[in-house]
């Protein structure tokens, strides 16, 4: 027997043994995808298995020093493979990928409701929302217009950007544009000389949630699997699940990462208002038991001055969409 296995994508599929050997285009990405003995196959995946498993227990010995052991690891929960596309795959979606979470809050009493809808990159939220994110200050505008439209039951928004500079007007044709493309608004059009878009706005309510505040959590999201997944350590990761307390209380949580199987990450994320729910997140730090500077309220569009008052005045650590990564980037894992 013969296995198709694609490096990219992850296909496979069984084919004749007279195709051993040979690569050929996968047939749902394109991407060359070598044909292998089906019995080499699956030597060389046990030795990986027996690598990966000797490696964790490796960081699991409690008299290994945690920074020799971190920097001896090599495999990552998330495939490293160079060609893995971030934003377009099912890597995260895979029960080995999200384990240790699930350990981790089980050994705390806690049930978790997986959500793998939110770990799937193959549609094009997380395109839309990192463009969003890294352009918001110039597309705060588009994005509040699409909100108003939408709250009012309006079916179409007119966008005037006669009064930006040319690299505003680049950059917010071109949101609009791959809006239309990927199907987040239903029809657009750009009126060049009156320097006007029109856009007839979609009615799904995933779409409607997405504009209301989840595009902020797929940014965070996506910055964060990133700067993980570059540092090329161990990290599981979750986003938008229900955790369900023993005594049947449920919260739901925006983003969660553990970093080294060990290490929680928390971080709440807030495009309105938040003022009323920072008690919530104080008790709910408490309750999880995790550090302070690892559990984030990240606020939309408040300063640098406001995270650092908020912080001190609270039992959480409050982050912005703009030093975020910096916070992070501090902390001891």
């Amino acid at each position: 027997m013969a296995i198709l296995r694609c490096n990219n994508c992850n296909y496979l599929r069984e084919v004749p043994n007279e195709h051993v050997g040979k690569t050929v285009k996968c047939p749902v990405c394109d991407h060359p995808a070598p044909i292998h003995d089906a019995v080499t196959l699956v030597k060389k995946v046990i030795e990986k298995y027996q690598l990966l498993l000797t490696k964790y227990q490796e960081l699991e010995q409690p008299n290994t020093s945690p920074t020799e052991t971190v920097s001896s690891v090599s495999p990552h929960i998330v495939s490293r493979d160079k060609l893995l596309d971030l934003h377009n795959t099912t890597a995260m979606t895979n029960s080995a990928q999200f384990k240790p979470i699930i350990d981790w809050f089980k050994n705390r009493e806690i049930d978790v409701d997986v959500n793998l809808q939110a770990l799937d990159t193959q549609g094009f939220y997380d395109e839309v929302a990192i463009e969003l994110g890294d352009n918001h200050e110039v597309l705060q505008t588009v994005l509040e217009k699409i909100k108003k439209a939408q709250r009012n039951d309006y079916s179409s928004v007119m966008i005037n950007i006669s009064n930006q500079s040319q690299k505003e007007i680049k950059i917010i044709t071109d949101f609009c544009r791959n809006l239309y493309d990927y199907a987040f608004v239903a029809r657009y059009f750009y009126n060049k000389k009156e320097k006007k878009i029109h856009l007839t706005l979609q009615t799904a309510s995933t779409i409607v949630n997405f504009f209301n505040g989840e595009w902020l959590e797929w940014y965070v999201f996506m910055k964060l699997v990133k700067v993980f997944y570059e540092k090329k350590g161990l990290f599981s990761c979750f986003r938008s699940f229900v955790v369900n307390f023993s005594n049947e209380d449920k919260h739901e949580i925006d983003i969660f990462f553990l970093i080294n199987h060990r290490t929680p990450l928390f971080i709440e994320c807030k495009s309105g208002e938040f003022r009323s729910m920072i008690e919530k997140y104080n008790k709910l730090r408490k309750r999880l038991n995790i550090d302070k500077d690892k559990f984030l309220v990240l606020v939309l569009g408040i300063n640098d001055e406001q995270t650092n008052g908020l912080t001190n005045m609270h039992d959480v650590t409050f982050v912005n969409e703009k030093n975020f990564i910096d916070h992070i980037a501090q902390l001891n894992p």
